[in-house]
């Protein structure tokens, strides 16, 4: 399907923004970076530090969405979903298991074992594999979206933009939070941090979370729910000033999640809502730990800076295979007479290292930084087929599963050993007050060496294609230069203008050892063993002014972009491949306005809009397309009193309003997800003892959708009304 312009619904959506802009007094722009926290920030400007240095949003040449702390606790942020939803052309796909959580931001899309589409930066440390985005957020400083390419800032896998989480930092004096809760699942939480000095200079922070629900999406066959879930996470931090130009930062962290996956259903549309009726519940269980060590030097003219990060990832996913039915009812079972349960592991180990030097923030008219930045990775991936007797399913790790009431049926295994470096370097001059220019260049290079671990008697037969061999090596290399370059003009101290050209690269990799021949067989085009790196091209402009109450701000881009993927699942295997798209245009714009219209009382609007066109592709058929995963827009509301009820009690009223428009799910745009209405709220008080009770509900008028659909009709329920009540206190 092809659409050069605006469809009615986008074009009716801007005539709604309009009117909205209108009766707060503005002209129809909106502020990309206010209506994260409105009550908090009208009054006071929030610090970000997204380009790397320390600038309020009014003056960053950027599009960012910013939540501090007092807007994450009135919006109830406890999740990546939660701020996503708040962030205009940018959604967060969740399907299969708690590690399959996508971020696509202004069209450039992340899939199954891709790497991801933004950078995630947690307290200066680069999440090093996609699994790990998906955690309870808790104890968080501050939230920062940066939108578009920022290779040249952050560049491993910043093709999409940059998310940069601040958590709380260690106090001098002793402090702490905690809030516990209970909800609909029916379910229980217990989250909070606790801080303060340790001696002279040192200072630590510990905090933690809890989370045990029985879930919300019925299993009609089991009589139970899919959707379990026990999470539990732990964070600490030590700091030591050791001097007033030396500190050492010590950083480690935990998360055990225990819930189940796989509850898919097949059907021909997205939007046909069926119930949820697997054999096999299955399990999802993943143990992420981190440790990390910030060493900063300042000097008189420079801070060198060295970041080492150590990260494990071991995930298991069993449960129910295609056709998700109970073996008798099954597609296999009628022509076969078996059905199959599958099985997925996924075990990862990395080294990372940054170090740079950089000029002091000290106000002067030209800044710079270099530096350079490697990370080693190990990663094994095992997946198979099993036929299901009717005894559950065997966890496989790493070979066949000798049980013989669930023998392996297909089995695939790989072993990965990834080295990537990056040399980078950033300057900025101010010419005047109201003109400054910042450019980056950055250059990345990945090695990757795949090693097939499949045993022989396992490895596809296709006939006329070269069969794999066990214990079989390959090697590719991936690399391009990432280079940004940004003009700012501020002709007053309310209105910022920018405009610049920004390049994005995410690495290649390997699809699982005869997943190609296989996808021959099945006459898919577009699908390898290998996927090729992507490229985005950016030019952006974009403004953002203070008129009084009202903040405003817009953005418009145009990307190209080169090798995007698409996923491609491979039912005779069970494996989950990427193939590439040679090239899509992907044009959008985001507008946002936040206004106070009364004292503690602020509303806000925002809406993005994506256009993209598939341009080449091996099935000229797919030309003109809509690229995967990729919504027509999104569109915000929202309002909020956060203030005194009385001498001795604040109030706090929030709803937001998220209308998710038209979603494409594959390049052959077979089927397209009608629009999603949802609506939050949050109402509580806060007594002058620092206790403060809040009751919550998300998706509130309980809208029921599938959060995504994949090639051969795999729809995946989306979480419906969740509603609760939680307590909190602050010492």
């Amino acid at each position: 399907m092809t659409n050069s312009g605006l469809g009615r619904g986008a074009r009716a959506l801007l005539a709604s923004t309009a009117i909205c802009a209108s009766l707060v007094g503005t002209a129809p722009l909106a502020a990309q970076d206010s209506a994260a926290a409105p009550a908090s920030e009208q009054s006071g400007e929030i610090v970000v530090t997204s380009l790397r240095r320390s600038e309020t949003l009014q003056d960053t040449p950027a599009a960012v969405t910013a939540f501090d702390a007092k807007a994450i606790e009135n919006a109830g942020i406890q999740r990546p979903a939660d701020f996503i939803a708040l962030t205009p052309n940018v959604n967060l796909v969740q399907t299969q298991n708690a590690g399959n959580a996508f971020v696509v931001i202004r069209g450039i899309s992340q899939n199954r074992n891709s790497e991801p589409s933004v950078a995630v930066i947690v307290d200066g440390v680069q999440q090093v594999n996609p699994a790990q985005f998906n955690q309870d957020l808790f104890d968080i400083e501050q939230i920062e979206v940066l939108k578009g390419p920022q290779g040249g800032l952050y560049g491993r896998n910043a093709i999409g933009g940059a998310i940069i989480i601040t958590t709380k930092q260690p106090t001098d004096e002793f402090a702490g939070n905690v809030t516990a809760g209970i909800d609909n699942g029916f379910g229980y939480f217990l989250r909070g941090g606790i801080s303060g000095p340790i001696a002279d200079n040192v200072k630590f922070r510990i905090a933690g979370s809890w989370y045990d629900t029985e879930g919300f999406i019925p299993n009609t066959f089991l009589g139970e729910d899919a959707d379990p879930v026990e999470d539990f996470s732990l964070r600490g931090n030590l700091l030591i000033e050791a001097t007033d130009r030396l500190t050492f930062d010590l950083r480690g962290s935990m998360n055990l999640l225990r819930t189940q996956g796989f509850y898919y259903n097949i059907v021909g549309d997205v939007n046909t809502i069926a119930p949820v009726r697997v054999n096999n519940p299955g399990v999802n269980n993943r143990d992420i730990y981190n440790a990390a060590l910030k060493i900063e030097y300042k000097g008189d003219n420079a801070v060198l800076t060295s970041i080492s990060s150590y990260d494990t990832l071991s995930e298991i996913v069993t449960g129910d295979a295609f056709n998700f039915l109970p073996i008798r009812e099954s597609l296999l079972f009628q022509f076969f007479g078996f059905d199959i349960n599958q099985s997925q592991f996924l075990d990862v180990e990395a080294f990372s290292q940054e170090v740079r030097l950089a000029s002091p923030e000290d106000g002067r008219k030209f800044n710079w930084m270099v530096g350079g930045y490697l990370i080693d990775t190990t990663r094994y991936i095992s997946t198979g087929n099993l036929i299901d007797t009717g005894n559950g399913v065997t966890a496989v790790f790493r070979t066949p599963s000798t049980n013989p009431l669930n023998p392996q049926l297909t089995f695939l295994a790989d072993g990965q050993e990834n080295f990537a470096w990056a040399l980078f370097a950033n300057a900025g001059y101010e010419f005047s007050d109201s003109l400054r220019i910042d450019a980056s260049l950055r250059y990345d290079r990945d090695r990757r060496r795949q090693t097939t671990l499949t045993p022989q008697n396992f490895l596809p037969v296709v006939p006329g294609v070269p069969t794999a061999r066990s214990g079989e090596v390959r090697t590719a290399v991936f690399d391009d230069w990432q280079p940004k370059v940004t003009l700012t003009w501020e002709p007053n101290p309310d209105l910022t203008i920018y405009g610049g050209y920004s390049r994005g690269f995410r690495s290649g990799g390997f699809n699982q050892t005869g997943v190609g021949a296989e996808a021959r067989r099945a006459n898919i085009v577009g699908v390898g063993d290998i996927f090729q790196a992507e490229t985005a091209d950016t030019f952006e402009i974009g403004a953002k002014a203070q008129l009084g109450p009202v903040r405003l701000a817009g953005a418009a881009y145009t990307t190209l972009s080169k090798n995007g993927y698409f996923f491609v699942f491979l039912a005779d295997s069970s494996t989950q491949n990427l193939g590439n798209i040679p090239e899509t245009r992907i044009n959008g714009f985001e507008l946002e306005a936040t206004a106070r219209l009364a004292p503690n009382f602020d509303i806000n609007a925002a809406i993005g809009v994506t256009d993209s066109e598939i341009k080449a592709f091996p099935d000229r058929t797919v030309i003109g397309n809509e690229a995967p995963q990729i919504s027509r827009y999104t569109l915000n509301l929202g309002a909020q009193y956060a203030g005194p009820i009385s001498d001795s009690l604040d109030g706090l009223l929030r709803i937001d309003y998220r209308r998710i428009g038209r979603t494409w799910w594959e390049p052959f745009n077979t089927t397209s997800r009608d629009p999603v209405d949802l609506v939050d709220a949050r109402a509580g008080v806060t007594f002058a003892g620092g206790i403060a009770v809040t009751a919550f509900a998300q998706n509130l008028f309980d809208e029921i959708y599938n959060a995504e659909f994949s090639p051969g009709g795999f729809v995946f329920r989306a979480r419906p009304r969740r509603y609760g009540v939680e307590i909190g206190y602050k010492f």
